[in-house]
């Protein structure tokens, strides 16, 4: 008898496009349960200078509502990782290559993938875009 394995993953999700999509279906099949982390608005601004175009509480229905996921939460510190992947019962961390060797220290609680992210497509290179028309 296999146990079901948790999967959990992290991001800001703002202005939602297949990429965000496809991080999402593939993070699914890496096991039974994929629970998902929207960064906060507050930590999106500690990083990137600037707040999400969509609030955390539209982030955070937008990836509820995917077939994909079955639990979200508000992932409010980058320092807190391990917290929640424990207290998520992580089997697995999954997380786009564009991060690839910054979560390994958390090989000792669960297994940690990095995915290709989908070419040529970026949220930030989106809002340039649209801010330009």
């Amino acid at each position: 008898m296999s146990f079901p394995r948790t999967v959990v993953t992290f991001g800001t999700f703002d202005v939602f496009h297949v990429g965000h999509l496809r991080i999402v279906q593939r993070a699914a099949e890496y096991g039974d349960r994929l629970v998902v982390g929207v960064s906060a608005d507050a930590l999106n601004f500690k990083k990137k200078s600037r707040y999400p175009v969509f609030s955390e509480d539209e982030r955070m229905a937008i990836i509820s509502a995917l077939k994909p996921v079955d639990e979200v939460f508000l992932e409010e510190s980058l320092e807190l990782k391990r917290e929640y992947l424990l207290k998520h019962k992580a089997d697995v961390l999954l997380m786009g290559d564009d991060w690839e060797g910054r979560f390994d220290e958390f090989k000792d609680i669960c297994e940690v993938v990095y995915l290709p992210r989908t070419p040529a497509i970026s949220t930030t290179a989106l809002i340039e875009k649209i801010s330009n028309t």
